[in-house]
């Protein structure tokens, strides 16, 4: 796989709940992470004393963080209705080389910051509500 542009790297938010993607505006980072909790069944009776895990059991998840520019659009509004309605619309991750990961998020924490001579910015993050559907590119 080549090396790819960040920038590709892209959070949008289903801002009707019709299924109509917008990119979240003004992000310039942003990381996503998938967690599966493993469930240990390693018994006396487990080859050589080592660890086994039962397969396809435990939790799975997904988080989503981001920061970048207070640009007060469309997703802005929504983000803050999303987190003051504590509602769990989809959103959808594209990840260049990879694939798209949909599902219903709920945003767990909106900062947002600025100083005197500067830009205002925002960090954001989110944690998987439901099951994430993943489609390869």
């Amino acid at each position: 796989m080549a090396a790819q542009n960040g920038k590709d790297l892209l959070l949008k938010l289903d801002l009707t709940g019709d299924g109509q993607f917008e990119t979240v505006a003004g992000l310039r980072a942003t990381r996503v992470s998938f967690n599966a909790e493993s469930v240990d069944v390693t018994s006396l009776e487990s080859g050589g004393g080592w660890r086994e895990l039962l397969s396809g059991a435990g939790v799975k998840s997904a988080s989503i963080s981001g920061s970048g520019i207070f640009k007060d659009s469309d997703t802005d509004l929504r983000a803050r209705q999303v987190f003051f309605d504590g509602l769990t619309p989809d959103f959808q991750v594209i990840i260049p080389d990879f694939g798209t990961v949909t599902g219903p998020f709920q945003i767990t924490s909106l900062e947002y910051a600025g100083s005197h001579n500067g830009e205002a910015t925002y960090e954001i993050a989110l944690a998987s509500a439901g099951v994430m559907d993943f489609v390869a590119l």
